[in-house]
């Protein structure tokens, strides 16, 4: 999880310095991916008993939101480029 979580906001700081669009949108997918492993991880770990669920709760509302946020960016990235 550890691995997975990072990776994504190291996948958008480098899409920031993307040299076009298509660069932008693709590490921007890749954290996307990253952050939907993440949360296979910690439903993982919350079905093992090693995080409560008060702890879940908490951090699985933060990967959703980020889930929804990177949806939205990829998206909206992928249909201008189409332009």
């Amino acid at each position: 999880m550890l691995k997975s979580g990072t990776s994504v906001g190291a996948n958008i700081r480098e899409a920031l310095r993307g040299q076009s669009r298509q660069d932008f949108a693709a590490k921007m997918n890749i954290s996307l991916k990253e952050i939907n492993e993440t949360e296979y991880w910690l439903e993982l770990l919350y079905r093992t008993d090693y995080i409560t669920d008060k702890e879940f709760r908490s951090i699985f509302a933060d990967c959703k939101e980020l889930v929804r946020i990177l949806t939205s960016i990829v998206k909206t990235t992928r249909e201008k480029t189409e332009l």
